[in-house]
């Protein structure tokens, strides 16, 4: 085990992130934005931190590179019409991902419930008009118990009834006249009876329509275009997480037909479920210019920048009498090296909850995840060279709570 003093000098010693990789290495997603002159947190109060979390909707996801900013800047200059603009920018993106279709959604959840919208209605305008009112349509989706999560609201929006199912055999019986769609969380694949190849056999064998929900499941890159290319119908990711693109901006892809019966119940169409998950022009363009810099960025050099990041924290922690970390990878989501801190709570007298309370309170302040007795790190939404200062706070805590 390194020693603290040991530990403490090398941390002292080490320059910041971008030094350690050579400049031109990190993408410029991990760059800050320019200071404006006015600072509007300051005046408003607002407590800004160092996210060692990730990219929660709560800690508004990620920042933006200058890329992504400059484009909306620039978006903000003149007037286009929007289906114009969803239309072009859509095709590219279907360029891009090579894909039959895409669209700008606000957010992965306003990709679900558009989605499941285009599939209840098709082309119908009537039908359009008509949802959450299901009368003659079909009227069920059907999605695995394991599945169920609070998300799933976005699909009830459109006024169908969800079925649970649990086994191959629940899911032959529930199917019927009735069945929409069927959902898939992308995320709790390992986690249900039924994977994502079978689950998607059971419909096209059915011809039932298909949406598999990956909001946070960038990177590896190779999702993107994994789930189109295997013949999900549907498939949403989240905008403001690992693409870095803006927290309220998200990416529909699929079949033609089926997105494009989704952007009919978008804006600007006023008397549609839609109507609030409105996407303005300088989303729209972020959020392809994200999209680019993301297929373009080295994530070889990227993912041992992490590794490294992480490893010096691990270590810092490590160091202090009773603590055990451990780093991971999660499966699916999230899919980034990982820190799980716990310790002796007979030497380090400290809950998991106060000891992110600590770090919350300190200066400056950092953001961590966790559960009763444990601290959860990541640094891909940090700042080059923060991972410096969240490796010192985390030993400092650690070790002034030991007996």
């Amino acid at each position: 085990m390194i020693s603290r003093r040991v530990l403490l000098k090398r941390l002292s010693s080490v320059p910041v992130v971008g030094g350690l990789f050579g400049t031109g290495l990190i993408s410029s997603a991990s760059t800050p934005v320019a200071a404006v002159g006015r600072d509007y947190f300051k005046e408003l109060g607002v407590r800004t931190f160092i996210n060692a979390a990730g990219t929660y909707t709560s800690m508004t996801g990620c920042l933006m590179p200058p890329e992504v900013t400059d484009a909306i800047k620039y978006a903000t200059g003149d007037y286009v019409n929007l289906d114009d603009l969803q239309d072009k920018v859509g095709e590219r993106i279907a360029e891009l991902l090579d894909c039959e279709y895409a669209t700008v959604t606000a957010g992965c959840a306003s990709a679900i419930t558009l989605g499941t919208a285009g599939v209840l209605t098709r082309l119908d305008q009537s039908k359009v008009e008509q949802i959450p009112d299901l009368t003659g349509l079909k009227s069920e989706v059907i999605l695995q118990k394991s599945h169920e999560i609070g998300y799933a609201h976005a699909i009830r929006n459109c006024g169908v009834d969800l079925v649970f199912v649990e086994t191959r055999k629940d899911l032959d019986k529930a199917i019927s006249n009735k069945t929409a769609m069927m959902w898939f969380l992308n995320t709790a694949n390992s986690k249900g009876q039924i994977q994502h190849e079978e689950w998607l056999e059971v419909a096209q064998k059915n011809e039932i329509p298909t949406f598999n929900d990956c909001a946070a499941d960038v990177p590896p890159v190779e999702n993107l275009y994994k789930y189109t290319k295997m013949g999900y119908d549907l498939v949403g990711f989240s905008g403001g997480k690992g693409l870095r693109g803006p927290q309220s901006a998200g990416l529909l892809l699929g079949k033609k037909d089926l997105v494009k019966a989704a952007r009919l119940h978008a804006p600007p169409r006023g008397n549609t479920v839609g109507r609030g998950m409105k996407v303005n022009k300088e989303e729209i363009l972020g959020m392809l210019v994200a999209l680019e810099l993301y297929l373009n960025r080295d994530h070889e050099a990227e993912w041992k920048l992490w590794e490294s990041q992480i490893q010096m924290i691990h270590d810092a922690a490590a160091s202090v009498k009773g603590v055990t970390a451990e780093i991971h990878v999660p499966e699916v989501a999230n899919h980034v090296p990982s820190l799980n801190i716990t310790w002796d709570q007979s030497i380090v007298k400290l809950t998991g909850g106060e000891a992110r309370t600590k770090l919350s309170q300190g200066h400056p302040s950092i953001q961590t995840v966790g559960g009763k007795d444990s601290l959860g790190i990541t640094t891909w939404m940090m700042q080059p060279g923060q991972e410096r200062i969240v490796a010192r706070r985390v030993q400092e805590v650690l070790h002034q709570a030991t007996t």
